[in-house]
């Protein structure tokens, strides 16, 4: 037990000593326009902009680290990189966890899409969700049977292929989808779900949240943050007042 204590307590130091290194941020990579891989393979995205614009104003050096969603909380919490800035709703289940900062994304309406013409009961169907998301928690207590896949565009591919009637996502990843599919997919419905989207880091990791949040609230104060938002998820997005 002792060996035991002693080596939380240590990898706790480790975990806690990101400002005096490189911050890690970790992103999923494969959630447009949260963030993606580019033609470059490297990480693209509003939340690629967002990142690197906090990093300089809270004077930190950032590097990019992907990993995917199903593990995302489990391997911040052991040290794999220092932040997850992935699109990442803040919620109270995942708070007992790990800490967030403020939200620096607005509430994000969540949508279902289906093929075109299909005929969907989303109260009792079989909806898609991307697995350890507050979509998948939503279907899971709405009635319909939930399918979940380890990424998005899993989900997709399931409505296409007949495993799932619908997906239910956010609706910013989702529109862009539905309005390039020349027809095969149309977002049937909204609904609002979760309190907006933050950065999340290990609770030790006090410090560098303050840091965080101090480029955040100036980001919203200076209207360089709704710009970002606009450049990103277009002129009708939520964007703070």
């Amino acid at each position: 037990m002792k060996k035991l204590i002693i080596a939380t307590a240590a990898l706790a130091l480790s975990a806690g000593m990101a400002l005096a290194d490189t911050v890690r941020m970790g992103t999923e990579g494969a959630y447009p326009p949260y963030n993606f891989i580019n033609d470059s393979g490297e990480v693209d995205g509003f939340e690629r902009e967002l990142g690197d614009e906090l990093c300089r104003r809270a004077g930190l050096e950032c590097t990019w680290v992907t990993n995917e969603w199903d593990s995302i909380i489990p391997n911040l919490v052991s040290g794999n990189y220092d932040t997850i800035i992935a699109g990442m709703s803040i919620t109270p289940e995942r708070d007992e966890v790990i800490d967030f900062t403020q939200a620096y994304l607005p509430p994000d309406p969540s949508a279902y899409m289906a093929l075109a013409g299909a005929d969907v009961d989303l109260e009792h169907g079989v909806i898609a969700a991307q697995t350890g998301t507050i979509q998948a928690n939503y279907v899971a207590q709405s009635g319909a049977t939930l399918v979940e896949f380890a990424t998005p565009d899993e989900t997709i591919a399931a409505v296409r292929n007949g495993e799932a009637d619908a997906v239910l996502a956010d609706g910013s990843y989702l529109e862009p989808i539905a309005a390039e599919s020349n027809g095969e997919f149309v977002i049937l419905k909204e609904v609002p779900i979760g309190g907006g989207v933050g950065m999340g880091l290990r609770e030790s990791d006090q410090e560098l949240r303050a840091k965080f949040d101090k480029a955040i609230s100036e980001m919203k104060a200076d209207g360089s943050l709704n710009a970002l938002i606009k450049k990103w998820f277009g002129d009708d997005a939520q964007t703070w007042e």
